[in-house]
């Protein structure tokens, strides 16, 4: 089950089909695999907030994925996106509101599911799985070079 939680109405302005946009793409990129999630569309205040307390970085990020422990199951965990990270990166990259926060989205699950990108052959694995989920769902590769305007 993936529960969408909208905090900050400037994701349903910007996007009225924010909470469709991140279900959808959280259950593409969960596939056959049973398990809840939490996403939380929020504020830069409210993910530079968790950036500090857990990751200790003091600052807005797009995505921050908080994997649940096992004695939670099926609960997998949380995602908690930030509005104005999000917007600044779409326009900065060309790309719609819709198709970066499915692509964020996915990305966020994929971490729950225990994927990483802290070296190149790990980063190369999780980018090709995120292609594959997204063009499921009809986005473009979010790595393809002239994707980054």
């Amino acid at each position: 089950m993936i529960e969408v939680e909208i905090e900050d109405e400037a994701w349903t302005l910007a996007l009225p089909e924010a909470a469709a946009v991140a279900d959808r793409a959280a259950t593409a990129a969960m596939g056959a695999f049973e398990g809840d999630v939490v996403i939380l569309l929020t504020d830069d205040a409210a993910v530079q907030d968790l950036n500090g307390r857990f990751r200790d970085r003091d600052r807005p990020t797009n995505v921050l994925s908080f994997p649940a422990a096992e004695s939670a199951a099926p609960h997998l965990g949380d995602l908690v996106l930030a509005f104005g990270v999000c917007a600044a990166e779409a326009e900065a990259q060309g790309k719609s509101l819709a198709d970066h926060l499915a692509h964020l989205t996915v990305h966020g699950v994929l971490h729950l599911l225990g994927r990483d990108h802290e070296d190149e052959a790990e980063a190369e694995a999780m980018e090709a799985e995120e292609r594959t989920i997204l063009a499921t769902l009809g986005v473009a590769d979010p790595y393809r070079a002239d994707a980054q305007a």
